[in-house]
């Protein structure tokens, strides 16, 4: 018997894919703007109140939970693996480079192996863009993006905008209008800072990207954002200044380029220049030295510790609703 090629693999193609699936009776968490306004307000408030009364651990008990990391990852595998045990759920682990996945199995594959096993869930890593839009089309079990290349990296876009909300009194409605957010770094190549621009700009606040032109191009403000080169021209209007780190994986070992420290980073000076209310932020892990020095990421003003301790929160909060809200026959 013939079996047809596959077609050639396309990002933008599976990710189209994989979010027009609109009739399928799944909650994917692919990307943000996936999710829409009322479903991301849900899982933040669900999020918030688990980090004000931990939950009882019998939300999720009975069911199984896969961690599929085709890329490898510390603080969101630890992150999910604790969130889905608070949560009474079994996890079932896989990492690329002790499964069939270093032996040339595809995304899909696999996807449909663990499937077989039994999950209630899948969370879904790649290298590539696409990863877990690729493994949503292939099983019928929801799929949570734990990042896919430059593309998205929705938890921790809400991760971002929890710790924030918090800060500024704002985690009952979840309206961040009036409040301006700069996101400074290596932007381009960045899945968090799509993910995070899409979080707040949905709850209302405005947005602009920082970085020298190679990191922060005029195409991105297709994303909704303002985009500057100019960091110390942002440092007086901004009430969160969120750094990024430059993504030497994605450089081909590079590092940061020449200058970078002198116009992008968050130094003691540049501290200084910020307003009293000011809040800093970083999405982990930093570079101490490079885009922040330790005064910023160690001081009062911090909220990077803050985004640690929400991570978890966030992530039950996630896998409550993709669980429980499928077999209660919610909308995907």
């Amino acid at each position: 018997m013939s079996s047809a090629a596959p077609p050639s693999y396309s990002p933008t193609m599976v990710v189209d894919r994989a979010e027009n699936k609109a009739a399928a009776p799944r909650r994917n968490v692919l990307t943000i703007r996936e999710l829409g306004h009322e479903r991301l307000v849900r899982i933040l408030r669900a999020a918030n109140g688990y980090l004000d009364t931990p939950p009882e651990g019998d939300e999720l008990r009975g069911r199984s939970v896969g961690l599929l990391f085709f890329e490898d990852s510390t603080r969101t595998r630890v992150s999910f693996t604790a969130a889905a045990q608070r949560l009474g759920a079994h996890v079932l682990d896989l990492a690329s480079g002790g499964s069939s996945m270093s032996k040339g199995e595809t995304i899909a594959d696999t996807a449909r192996t663990v499937a077989a096993i039994g999950v209630d869930a899948m969370v879904v890593r790649s290298r590539q863009a696409g990863g877990p839009g690729v493994a949503a089309a292939a099983v019928s079990s929801p799929v949570i993006s734990a990042g896919d290349g430059r593309h998205a990296h929705p938890t921790q876009g809400m991760i971002d905008v929890l710790a924030f909300a918090r800060f500024v009194g704002r985690a009952d409605a979840f309206d961040l209008a009036g409040l301006r957010v700069a996101i400074v770094g290596d932007v381009l190549n960045s899945r968090v800072a799509r993910s995070a621009v899409e979080a707040f700009s949905l709850l209302g606040a405005s947005v602009v990207v920082v970085g020298p032109p190679a990191f922060a191009p005029p195409k991105l403000a297709a994303l909704g954002c303002d985009v500057s080169n100019d960091l110390d021209a942002e440092l007086a209007s901004c009430d969160s200044l969120m750094m990024l780190r430059v993504q030497v994986e994605r450089h081909g070992g590079a590092g940061a380029p020449p200058g970078y420290r002198r116009g992008y980073a968050l130094t003691s000076d540049r501290l200084a220049k910020l307003r009293p209310s000011t809040v800093v932020m970083h999405p982990g892990p930093m570079n101490r030295g490079v885009e922040i020095d330790g005064e910023a990421a160690d001081g009062a003003r911090s909220l990077i510790t803050e985004q640690v301790r929400c991570g978890v929160a966030t992530r039950m909060a996630t896998l409550v609703d993709v669980i429980n809200g499928a077999s209660e026959g919610g909308a995907p």
